[in-house]
């Protein structure tokens, strides 16, 4: 009896797993590729729940149907139509269009696609610089590169069974030596203009300051003119009041001036002056004292 239950539950358990061999389930990000006896059988790109036969009758393989990108490792140089060397970064985007195509190409490791691929489209970048100068490259027909190296790889991708979705060019570099000649150059170039504006600076800051002193001898020259004009005004006046003033009391006037004459004689007590004491010098001294001035 107990053989017989251990018998039923192990061929349960083998029916169990016989029926999970032959359940699949196909993710929407894939391909199913049922393999039967080492051919293709079916390709399913539906996703859900699917059938098969159970090892080792029928097997599943699963590819990505994404969009892939394929990046350049091994950049290599690119000579342009005057013979310019260039390095050229690119990367393509593709995406399996063919099943059956790509496992007879590829086989179902997608790393085989690129090691293939690679060399087709380094070879179609080649043809189409090689055709254009250095400039048309970097700018002005970047974008017929692009065109023309998807358009030369749309036709070989057939073989391989994916589809050329987009090329594009990350950068354009020059070679070491080159990068140096034409950094060099743009440096001498930098200071052409930089010496350039230095010179026009100059002559600006001359022309300014050569402006700036002439104003300021002029305001000077007009500032002194103004300067004497008002001291003779002053002078005139100072002169009138003064005359006006003496004029009153000549007498005391004369004696003012001899008082003037003295303080500005005996200054210091170290001043000599060797005069006769009868000279008009000392009149002021002998002479009695002013009547005070009539009122």
């Amino acid at each position: 009896m107990v053989n017989r239950i251990g018998l039923l539950v192990a061929s349960a358990l083998i029916a169990l797993m016989v029926a999970f061999s032959m359940v699949f389930v196909v993710d929407q990000r894939q391909i199913g590729v049922v393999y039967a006896l080492g051919e293709i059988r079916e390709v399913i790109a539906e996703p859900g729940l699917k059938f098969k036969l159970p090892p080792p009758f029928q097997n599943v393989v699963f590819l990505d149907k994404r969009i892939q990108t394929l990046d350049n490792t091994d950049i290599r140089p690119i000579f342009t139509a005057e013979k310019k060397t260039l390095l050229i970064d690119w990367l393509v985007k593709w995406r399996i269009s063919d099943p059956r195509q790509f496992i007879r190409n590829s086989g179902t490791d997608m790393r085989n696609l690129d090691a293939r691929l690679a060399p087709v489209v380094q070879a179609a970048f080649n043809e189409e610089v090689t055709r254009r100068n250095v400039s048309g490259v970097l700018a002005t027909e970047r974008e017929q590169v692009m065109a023309g190296v998807q358009q030369r790889l749309t036709a070989e991708a057939v073989n391989f069974g994916v589809e050329i979705l987009d090329v594009r060019v990350k950068r354009v570099d020059f070679v070491a030596d080159i990068t140096d000649a034409v950094y060099r150059r743009m440096e001498s170039e930098r200071k052409r203009v930089a010496n350039e504006l230095r010179s026009t600076g100059a002559a600006e800051a001359e022309t300014i300051r050569a402006d700036a002193d002439r104003q300021r001898e002029i305001i000077l020259a007009e500032a002194y003119r103004d300067a004497q004009r008002i001291k003779g005004e002053g002078d005139a006046q100072a002169t009138a009041l003064y005359a006006a003033a003496f004029g009153r009391d000549p007498q005391f006037a004369q004696f003012y001036r001899s008082l003037e004459a003295y303080r500005a004689s005996f200054n210091s007590r170290s001043d000599v002056m060797v005069l006769d004491p009868a000279s008009d010098f000392f009149r002021a001294m002998r002479s009695a004292a002013p009547s005070p001035p009539a009122r």
